[in-house]
């Protein structure tokens, strides 16, 4: 039912000493997507400065007095939810505080916080901490759906540091909804309708069916979240989470949610490992009365946070639109194996 398609081919060269060589590059096609994606080995013999080792804080991260997510600062710099929505103005669970985005990317744009560090070093968040984050997320969803029905698609992201694309360090999660769905939420939702039609089962149980019959990039499990290594990652060393059979944000339990913040916190650590401290983050939902389509989340993770380091994406990456990388997926899962 799916494709994995992997072709390797081979550059020619003639080295400076004057020796012939042939360079592996390996293209791989997406299952899900159809995306081609190149895995250029020899590009992991290259020196890449300031990621030899986890770069040192940033030179901000003590600075508490400046940071509107900090609590001494936070009922006074943020900005309060729409009276008809939520009239008490700002979601509070547990350890975090959700209000909307000062810059919102949509109708429903917000922010939930978690871990009152103001710098969270990556795989040091707090548990707790981060499943009140996402429980935050989850109940400020169902809010704006029952609010306005045609809300449908929704996502929960993270970017942590600038390298990857956060403006505050303090530690937070993105949430959206809309009824105008994101290149990324139209396409999921008639890729799995499509599947569903054809084959009459769900698009990412059969990808992990598949995954797990191979085995060689599988990863570990927390709870009913199974972990692998994308088969053609569209970033570096992407990681992906899949819950099996649930398709819609009510039918999440608490106890999935932990599990979720569990491999969340598993992958950072792994990162953590490769001396990288920035990394994407990313959920979607469809609640658009649909069952096709089950939870998945990414994580991908990004260029150090450090003076003089390289960014993840090169013109091939911008320009062509095929993600160029280099290491296989099957050595990711091996690497990160031990953190679960």
């Amino acid at each position: 039912m799916l494709q994995f398609k992997q072709e390797t081919l081979h550059s020619r060269i003639v080295l400076p000493g004057g020796q012939t060589v042939r360079r592996p590059i390996e293209i791989r096609t997406h299952p899900i997507t159809g995306r081609t994606c190149r895995i250029t080995y020899s590009r992991g013999q290259e020196r890449e400065p300031g990621a030899e080792s986890l770069p040192e804080p940033p030179p901000f991260a003590a600075d508490r007095d400046q940071c509107p997510f900090c609590s001494t600062r936070l009922a006074a710099d943020t900005p309060r939810l729409a009276p008809d929505l939520w009239p008490q103005g700002r979601m509070m669970r547990g350890a975090s505080t959700l209000f909307p985005n000062l810059f919102p990317y949509g109708r429903y744009s917000a922010v939930s916080l978690f871990d009152d560090r103001h710098f969270v070093e990556i795989g040091t968040a707090d548990l707790h901490s981060y499943v009140d984050g996402f429980l935050n997320c989850r109940d400020y969803l169902l809010r704006v759906l029952s609010h306005d029905p045609a809300a449908v698609h929704m996502a929960i992201t993270q970017n942590h540091l600038p390298s990857a694309g956060g403006s505050l360090l303090h530690p937070h999660l993105q949430v959206q909804a809309d009824r105008t769905p994101t290149n990324h939420q139209r396409f999921l939702r008639s890729r799995a309708a499509e599947h569903r039609r054809q084959w009459g089962t769900r698009l990412f149980s059969d990808y992990l069916a598949a995954e797990t019959r191979d085995g060689r990039r599988r990863i570990g499990a927390t709870g009913p979240w199974q972990w692998l290594a994308a088969f053609a990652p569209e970033g570096f060393f992407e990681i992906w989470g899949i819950l099996p059979q649930v398709t819609a944000l009510g039918q999440i339990t608490e106890a999935q949610w932990s599990a979720l913040a569990q491999g969340v916190l598993n992958t950072q650590k792994f990162y953590r490992s490769l001396g990288r401290n920035g990394y994407n983050f990313g959920l979607v939902f469809l609640e658009d009365g649909t069952d096709d389509l089950e939870l998945c989340a990414v994580l991908t993770v990004r260029s150090n946070y450090a003076p003089w380091v390289r960014s993840d994406f090169t013109g091939f990456e911008v320009m062509l639109g095929d993600m160029a990388t280099f290491s296989a997926p099957e050595a990711t899962a091996e690497q990160a194996r031990p953190f679960w």
